[in-house]
């Protein structure tokens, strides 16, 4: 589980398709430390496995169900990209809940800047829609964020300079894909309330 709390602007050195994946390289001192195969590190908002590292460097096996549902297949060598390790167990949850499970993708649609902080208007694909209200939280490109304003295609989110700085929002423009995950509690409140409200209808599990 991650908190969408971004810890290192990191990059890509390198991408290898395969016939069905990519094998990504990805530069990251902060996220390596102490990092080992098989450890989890979200990208782009996107949960990868640890395959190889060396030298603050770490490599990461893509399958063609994630090229296909988020926006990692866009990358290349020298992209940048965000890098967050899973919370650690009692750690401090700095923004929500996320999977790194992404729902789908979106675009930059329009920027506009203020004195002190940036308003971004990013699309919002039918499907998700509903599970997105103001003052609720999602996950941009990894980074946990608060929503602004939420119509029927788009969302508003404020970003602040240290958001700016310190992550790949800071460099999208109009056209750039981002990648998209709801709130995980939406998701539940909904199954449950289509399946009648739980087992036995707000009975006790046995």
């Amino acid at each position: 589980m991650f908190t969408g709390i971004v810890e290192e602007l990191g990059e890509v050195t390198a991408v290898e398709k395969l016939d069905d994946a990519s094998r990504f390289r990805l530069r990251g001192p902060v996220v390596t430390e102490g990092a080992k195969h098989g450890d989890s590190i979200a990208v782009n908002g996107v949960c990868l496995t640890v395959v190889d590292l060396e030298e603050n460097e770490f490599t990461a096996d893509v399958m063609a169900e994630t090229l296909d549902r988020s926006s990692l297949g866009a990358l290349a060598a020298g992209s940048r990209v965000n890098l967050e390790r899973p919370m650690a167990l009692g750690g401090r949850l700095g923004g929500h809940i996320v999977q790194g499970h992404v729902d789908g993708t979106g675009h930059i649609v329009e920027r506009k800047v203020s004195e002190n902080w940036e308003l971004v208007t990013v699309s919002l694909p039918a499907g998700l829609a509903r599970y997105v209200v103001e003052k609720g939280s999602i996950t941009v490109d990894g980074v946990s964020l608060t929503v602004v304003d939420a119509g029927p295609d788009f969302f508003t989110i404020s970003l602040i300079p240290t958001t700016l700085a310190l992550t790949t929002l800071g460099l999208k423009q109009p056209g750039d894909p981002v990648n998209l995950e709801v709130d995980v509690l939406a998701k539940y409140v909904e199954r449950l309330l289509a399946h009648g409200g739980g087992p036995g209808a707000g009975e006790p599990v046995a």
